[in-house]
């Protein structure tokens, strides 16, 4: 009895250390009232650094969710490959870069509800009577060397045997090889596809993406009172529009 006394007592106390240490940087921030960001800012149009500052959709998402919770976002640049390290160690408290949700980190960081899916879609002509990939048998399929949008083409080509995949070096070459009728169609990643939509009236996105690459904020997996708030404003933005606002911006025609 007294060791399960003892067992009891010590988990009581390491769940209290638990629950202060999940609202310690939430308060932290509130009396600062400010919310540190961590970003790439070579990776347009999420974030870019301009001669009149940092500009694109990570920009403007982390302002407004920070404004929505009575914050000011401050901005910390760091290479892609400093990310997470940068926020394991304090210097910012959540990462808003584009940054996809990678399980095995879940030991150490948390994500919030995907707020994009950066993953491959079908894009073809708009006058096409292609739907989806199982249509494109006896059709010609453009896609990036080597890129994800490749082994996805890899992977339906046999099971479509008069499928004809024709590889490019850049996203930007497959999708011209759609333009000018030299393929039917291409498999290409959503950031590319509807960045190259915007001055390519002509062409379209076939149905649902072809692949998911879900896009998250991230945060440390004690910061649990922080994560709960931005995903509830994250939430909020998305039901009243501002979020739609926000993302599509970038991409309208």
């Amino acid at each position: 009895m007294k060791r399960l006394f003892y067992i009891f007592r010590l988990s009581f106390f390491v769940l209290l250390i638990s629950c202060s240490s999940n609202g310690r940087t939430w308060q932290r921030i509130q009396q600062s009232g400010t919310l540190r960001v961590g970003l790439d800012p070579t990776y347009p149009p999420f974030a870019q650094l301009t001669a009149d500052g940092y500009e694109g959709i990570d920009i403007d998402l982390a302002q407004a969710l920070a404004a929505d919770l009575g914050l000011t976002a401050e901005f910390a640049p760091f290479s892609y490959d400093g990310l997470y390290d940068a926020l394991a160690t304090g210097q910012v408290d959540v990462l808003i870069s584009a940054l996809v949700v990678e399980p095995d980190k879940s030991r150490d960081f948390a994500y919030s509800q995907p707020y994009f899916n950066a993953g491959e879609l079908l894009i073809l002509p708009v006058d096409s009577p292609v739907t989806k990939m199982a249509d494109l048998n006896g059709r010609t399929l453009a896609v990036e060397l080597g890129a994800r949008g490749h082994v996805e083409a890899t992977v339906w080509a046999r099971r479509l045997p008069d499928l004809t995949i024709l590889p490019f070096d850049t996203p930007d070459g497959a999708l011209t090889a759609v333009s000018d009728g030299t393929a039917d169609a291409a498999v290409i990643d959503a950031i590319s596809g509807r960045l190259f939509l915007k001055t390519n009236p002509h062409l379209k996105i076939a149905g649902e993406p072809v692949t998911v690459e879900p896009y998250a904020l991230v945060v440390r997996t004690e910061d649990a009172v922080l994560l709960e708030n931005l995903n509830a404003s994250l939430e909020e933005m998305m039901g009243d529009g501002r979020f739609d606002q926000i993302i599509w911006s970038q991409f309208a025609k």
